[in-house]
């Protein structure tokens, strides 16, 4: 018994030893060892995110109201070049709503007051329609087309892109143009701008910069917080 205790208690003995000497790696919870820690994990990001952070810098601009701009833009394949106009009716009348981007720069050429229909509200624009004599904004995609000079001034003729909510635009006249209620002393000391007959016009003398920067083929975007035109439009889903 002595020998036999004796032949097989000695490794024991030095295993034991050289553990407490040198110690045992344990795994992480990752499955690497102490000897090697596991690489930090990369936040990835999108060319949505990149860019409105880039944006960001220049302007204040609502998240939701740019993806949702961003979504449509890339899927308008007809667009003549890269600018897009976003125009945020989730913001009051009078301050800067309408904003004139350009995607590949990264660049706000353009930022602006605009005016929302009679019927879509006073100081806020909350109702929407596409029916003619509603003299109500209407949301959604577009793509501007020439100009004119109409009862209102140099003009933007815009054609509504989506069926049902935006798509009589032209027979509307809904066009971009410059009007004295969309300028800045309006809307002096918190009160609101003026309103059109569901046109997005602007400031007077911002009216032909804008148009002839954004005419012939770019895309534009009104947005506004809307469950009932998310729920319709096939350029924002999907």
């Amino acid at each position: 018994m002595n020998t036999f205790f004796t032949y097989f208690s000695t490794p024991l003995l030095a295993i034991a030893m050289l553990v407490a000497v040198q110690g045992v790696p344990y795994p992480t919870s990752s499955g690497a060892s102490n000897n090697q820690p596991c690489a930090e994990t990369v936040k990835q990001t999108s060319p949505c995110d990149d860019l409105y952070s880039k944006l960001s810098q220049e302007v204040t601009l609502c998240k939701e109201a740019f993806e949702n701009a961003y979504k449509g833009y890339t899927k308008i394949k007809n667009k003549k070049n890269s600018l897009l106009t976003l125009v945020d009716f989730s913001l009051p009348s009078n301050k800067e709503r309408l904003f004139v981007i350009d995607m590949n720069k990264g660049k706000v050429l353009f930022k602006s007051l605009c005016a929302h229909g009679q019927g879509s509200g006073s100081l806020m624009a909350t109702d929407f329609s596409n029916k003619n004599g509603s003299h109500k904004s209407s949301l959604g995609f577009y793509l501007t087309e020439g100009t004119y000079m109409g009862g209102n001034g140099y003009s933007l003729r815009l054609r509504g892109l989506e069926k049902g909510i935006n798509d009589q635009a032209l027979a509307r006249a809904i066009v971009i143009h410059g009007a004295k209620y969309a300028n800045p002393e309006v809307c002096r000391n918190g009160n609101r701008l003026g309103r059109s007959w569901g046109c997005p016009a602007v400031p007077e003398k911002m009216a032909r910069p804008i148009i002839d920067t954004i005419k012939n083929g770019s895309v534009l975007f009104i947005y506004a917080q809307q469950p009932q035109y998310f729920a319709k439009s096939t350029f924002v889903n999907g």
